[in-house]
C-alpha cells in the first residue's frame, strides 16, 4: 500500500505539544494490541492532541473525523478497524461517550428516518456525488455490492459470478418479469436480461445511477426509474434487492417486505442480498451515518427473523461475509490507483474520507462484526421445493 502524501498535515496542526494519550485510551487500544505513536503498521500516528478530546467526546464520529481532518494516520488502517472490533474497544468506549450514543439511540426509535419523505437523501448525498468515482472504484459491471470471489481472484469475474448466484439461485426464465429494488447502475438488470432474456424493472432514488444505468441497459428489455420501493404497483415473478435494504429501517421493514409480498407472484422467489450485523444495535454507526450512508441502519439476524415472521418463507439463507474484506480491498485499491485523475474534482479531505470509509469497512468485515447475507424467499403459496444453489 501506498504511503499518503505527508504534505497533507495543514501547517497550523504541526507543532511538538506533548502527544501522550490520556491512560484510559492508552489501556483501552492495548487490549487490541494497538499503541498511540508505535512502531507497527496498524498504530495510531497521532499528529495533533485533539484527537483524544474528540475520541472521548465523540467516540466514533470524533475518531473517524479527526482522521479526515489530517489529526493522525495509519499505514494499516484496515488492521487497525480489525483489531479494535475484535477487541470491543468501541462498546468498552461506550461508557465515556454514552450520553451520544444516547442521543443516536433516541434519534433512531422516536424518528422514521428513512420515511417516504426522506427516502431520497441517500441517493443525493451518496450515490449522487459523481459517476466517476464509482467508475474508478468498480468493476466494468458497476456493482456496488459484495462480489463472490469463488473459484477467482479478479474483481470483475467475482462480480459476474455474483451477479449470475443471484440469477441461479431465482431461477430465472426467459420471459419472466423481474422486479430490481435498488438497481444500482444497472449491472444485474443488464446482466439478468442479456443472460436469462427477462424483463426488468429496476427502481433506484439515485438521479445518477437512472441516468448511467439507461444508457448502460440501452437496448435490453429493461426499464429504470427514479422512485420509491412503497410507490411500486404490478405483479413480477421474481423480486431481487441488492444492497439496498440497508437504507429501508426497522421502522419500515413491516411495509417493506409487506410491498414484496403484494407484488410477487403466488409462485415466485425474492432474492434479499443485505449486509448484516452479528447482533442488534438501536442506531448506526455515527461516521457513516453522516458521511456515507445518512439514515441507513444495518439489520442484524433476529430482526430479519421478526419482520419477516409471518409474512415470507426463508428457503435458504447464504453467508459470505467474509468476501466483502476482499470486495473492499480491490475498491480501495482501484480508487486509490485512480486518485491522480479525480484529484481535480475532489480535495484531500474528500481522499481521506473516502479511504477512512473503504478500510475501516474492510477491518470491520474481517473483524465479523458485519456479515453478508443472501436470503431466498417465497410465501406459503409456492408448492415447488426449492434447492439452494452455491
Amino acid at each position: 500500500m501506498k504511503m499518503l502524501n505527508p504534505n497533507y498535515l495543514p501547517p497550523n496542526l504541526r507543532h511538538s505539544d506533548d502527544l501522550d494519550p490520556p491512560e484510559v485510551l492508552r489501556e483501552l487500544v492495548a487490549q487490541a494490541g494497538v499503541c498511540f505513536n508505535g512502531d507497527n503498521p496498524w498504530d495510531i500516528q497521532v499528529h495533533h492532541p485533539d484527537v483524544y478530546t474528540r475520541i472521548l467526546t465523540h467516540g466514533s464520529l470524533g475518531f473517524g473525523e479527526a482522521y479526515m481532518d489530517g489529526l493522525w494516520d495509519c499505514h494499516a488502517l484496515d488492521q487497525l478497524i480489525d483489531r479494535l472490533l475484535s477487541a470491543d474497544v468501541d462498546r468498552k468506549l461506550g461508557g465515556w461517550v454514552r450520553l451520544r450514543l444516547f442521543g443516536e439511540v433516541l434519534r433512531h426509535r422516536l424518528f422514521n428516518l428513512q420515511s417516504r419523505e426522506r427516502a431520497f437523501q441517500v441517493g443525493e448525498r451518496h450515490y449522487d456525488i459523481g459517476n466517476d468515482v464509482f467508475e474508478a472504484m468498480l468493476d466494468p459491471t458497476m456493482s456496488y455490492s459484495c462480489a463472490y470471489w469463488k473459484d477467482t481472484d479478479d474483481l470483475e469475474s467475482a462480480q459476474l459470478a455474483k451477479l449470475d448466484l443471484i440469477c441461479r439461485k431465482l431461477e430465472l426464465e426467459p420471459g419472466e418479469r423481474l422486479l430490481d429494488i435498488g438497481c444500482g447502475w444497472g449491472g444485474l438488470a443488464r446482466h439478468a436480461a442479456e443472460n436469462y432474456r427477462v424483463e426488468v424493472l429496476g427502481i433506484t432514488v439515485s438521479r445518477e445511477q437512472q441516468r448511467l444505468a439507461r444508457e448502460r441497459c440501452a437496448g435490453l428489455p429493461v426499464r429504470i426509474e427514479l422512485m420509491d420501493y412503497r410507490d411500486l404497483d404490478g405483479r413480477f415473478d421474481k423480486i431481487v434487492s441488492v444492497g439496498m435494504f440497508e437504507h429501508v429501517g426497522p421502522k419500515n421493514y413491516p411495509v417493506y417486505f409487506n410491498t414484496a409480498s403484494r407484488l410477487l407472484a403466488d409462485d415466485g422467489l425474492f432474492l434479499l442480498h443485505t449486509i448484516g450485523s452479528h447482533k442488534t444495535t438501536r442506531h448506526a454507526d455515527p461516521w457513516i451515518d453522516r458521511y456515507i450512508f445518512p439514515n441507513g441502519k444495518t439489520p442484524s439476524a433476529e430482526e430479519l427473523a421478526v419482520a419477516l415472521n409471518g409474512r415470507f418463507l426463508i428457503e435458504d439463507w447464504h453467508n459470505f461475509g467474509q468476501d466483502y474484506d476482499r470486495t473492499l480491498m480491490a475498491w480501495w485499491e482501484r480508487f486509490d490507483h485512480a486518485w491522480p485523475r479525480l484529484e481535480g474534482r475532489y480535495d484531500q479531505r474528500f481522499y481521506r474520507m473516502w479511504r477512512y470509509y473503504l478500510l475501516a469497512s474492510a477491518g470491520f468485515f474481517r473483524s465479523r462484526c458485519g456479515q453478508l447475507w443472501q436470503l431466498v424467499l417465497s410465501k406459503r403459496s409456492r408448492r415447488e421445493v426449492y434447492r439452494s444453489v452455491r
